[in-house]
């Protein structure tokens, strides 16, 4: 059974009392509260595994408590699915765009709440093993836990946001990133760095590569990918 412990944010009792009693009936551990200020004093106090956040919300809104939540350090790691009303598309892509990891539109079935929930918990947790996994891709080795990087076994010496974009790129081969999402991965790490700078840094990294480099091509107008 799962104990994975989630806050479900919701003004509506009705709504907060459908949720709760889905995700504990699948074995969650469900704490419930009713406006936002509730919300940020109960995720510094317990940090729950994922939060249910209703965006309609009194006082502190939904979308406020997610940036409040995405830019601490000490809770971004916690995901976030919204709650959202039908016909919200502008709040559902800032809501994405501040870090929330998946939205639930009302009305919605229990079963794909449940769904929705258990599929966000499985990649948050397969990130974190991806994060610290060492990468094998074409002849590249890259450690992120000794922060190395070889190129058919010789050390290539990178910055902290070289290795950190390289990383990024050959974890996904084929997808591509926008250098948004680049700079979001660098900056994940508290590193400045800039959406134009991202460029500079691809043309460093790929000299520093070799050959290598080729692997990391360029999608025009779009961003860059690591080679399928």
């Amino acid at each position: 059974m799962a104990r994975e412990n989630i806050l479900v944010v919701e003004d509506e009792e009705d709504i907060l009392e459908l949720v709760r009693y889905n995700l504990a009936k699948e074995g969650f551990q469900i704490e419930g509260v009713t406006s936002g200020e509730e919300a940020l004093k109960f995720v510094k106090a317990k940090m729950p595994n994922l939060i249910v956040l209703d965006l309609m919300l009194p006082g502190v809104n939904g979308l406020e408590i997610c940036k409040i939540i995405k830019n601490d350090t000490k809770t971004q790691h916690i995901p976030i699915v919204m709650l959202t009303a039908k016909g919200e598309e502008a709040d559902i892509v800032t809501g994405l765009e501040l870090g929330a990891d998946d939205y639930i539109t009302k009305p919605f079935s229990p079963r794909v709440l449940v769904a929705r929930v258990r599929a966000v918990l499985r990649r948050r947790a397969a990130g974190i093993v991806e994060e610290t996994a060492t990468l094998h891709v074409y002849d590249l080795v890259i450690n992120p836990g000794r922060h190395e990087a070889l190129v058919q076994g010789k050390p290539v010496e990178l910055t902290f946001t070289e290795f950190r974009i390289l990383q990024t790129l050959a974890r996904r081969p084929g997808w591509v990133f926008t250098r948004y999402k680049i700079v979001e991965a660098v900056r994940g790490e508290g590193y400045p760095v800039t959406d134009r700078s991202v460029d500079v840094q691809i043309v460093s990294l790929r000299k520093k590569l070799g050959h290598a480099g080729k692997y990391i091509q360029t999608v025009r107008g779009v961003g860059y990918r690591f080679k399928e």
